[in-house]
């Protein structure tokens, strides 16, 4: 028995990397899956529909079920085709996990505005544009499911030269917190994912150009923290971001201070002369690397 038996699952991004190695983890534990990519270099600058049928053969020669799609996300049209593809070959849905994106690293003085509305566009709006036809056959149909979508350190942290990226993501962060609150009277979990690996889409940030990779910091080694998300295991678990990685699994949650609250009108110099309670101690500044 598979944890995802009888479950259909859409995954986004799905041509290599993470999301291939989602797709073929979900496909051995019996879910049947849509391999979705669009193809092409991590700029978003083409298209190569080959890559997500490779990924299919891969399942289909191991045992599984899948079917390749190649529509793009980020419009309205490739979302409702890429569900169209989940109901024409396996007649359900359960299952989406946004994980498609690009890259258009550079600092921000740096950036044009092409940067920063393609950047966007695949990422934020590309999940609203897979989401929104997943949720509403969800509801309509009164099928509960299971919705991730891909955030990263670099919005929820920030990260130098990714503020195109770090402001998509962080948008998928609010995005997935709404959402969270409305599944539930549909019975539909929304989870959020930082994921960490060495990929193609991390092979050059600081700290890693020119390195190979560690063995452990592989895809592969990271979505069994997804299938855990996408699974019966985690049923108890919405509107909660997982920080996953080779390293484990953790959450990754927003919190504030006790704050200043004097209960009379303050001025700024209040403030000032209360900011250790306004602010948390000072601690080293963590230097979170995009996935």
């Amino acid at each position: 028995m598979g944890l995802l038996d009888g479950k259909v699952a859409i995954i986004t991004g799905a041509g290599g990397g993470l999301g291939e190695a989602y797709a073929k983890l979900f496909a051995k534990e019996g879910a049947s899956v849509v391999v979705n990519d669009l193809g092409g270099p991590r700029d978003g600058s083409g298209s190569d529909k080959g890559a997500a049928q490779k990924v299919v053969d891969d399942i289909i020669a191991a045992g599984g079920k899948a079917v390749a799609n190649a529509d793009d996300v980020s419009t309205m049209q490739g979302g409702e085709n890429i569900l169209k593809a989940a109901l024409d070959n396996f007649g359900q849905i359960d299952i989406l996990v946004c994980n498609a994106g690009i890259l258009r690293d550079k600092s921000f003085a740096n950036t044009s505005e092409q940067d920063w509305d393609l950047v966007v566009k695949v990422h934020l709006k590309g999940t609203y544009c897979c989401t929104m036809p997943v949720w509403k056959w969800m509801k309509d149909n009164g099928k509960p499911g299971v919705i991730i979508m891909t955030s990263s350190t670099s919005g929820l942290y920030g990260n130098f030269g990714q503020s195109n990226y770090g402001a998509a993501k962080a948008g998928i962060y609010g995005f997935m917190r709404v959402l969270s609150i409305e599944g539930r009277k549909y019975g539909i979990r929304v989870m959020g994912l930082a994921p960490g690996a060495f990929t193609r889409m991390t092979a050059d940030l600081p700290g890693r150009q020119g390195q190979e990779p560690d063995p452990m910091s592989l895809p592969e080694n990271v979505a069994p923290g997804v299938l855990f998300m996408a699974s019966d295991l985690a049923a108890d678990h919405t509107g909660k971001v997982l920080g996953v990685s080779s390293r484990g699994v953790r959450e990754i949650k927003m919190v504030q201070t006790e704050g200043y609250n004097p209960g009379r009108p303050y001025t700024a110099q209040d403030v000032a002369e209360h900011a250790s309670q306004v602010f948390f101690a000072e601690t080293k500044e963590r230097t979170a690397a995009s996935a």
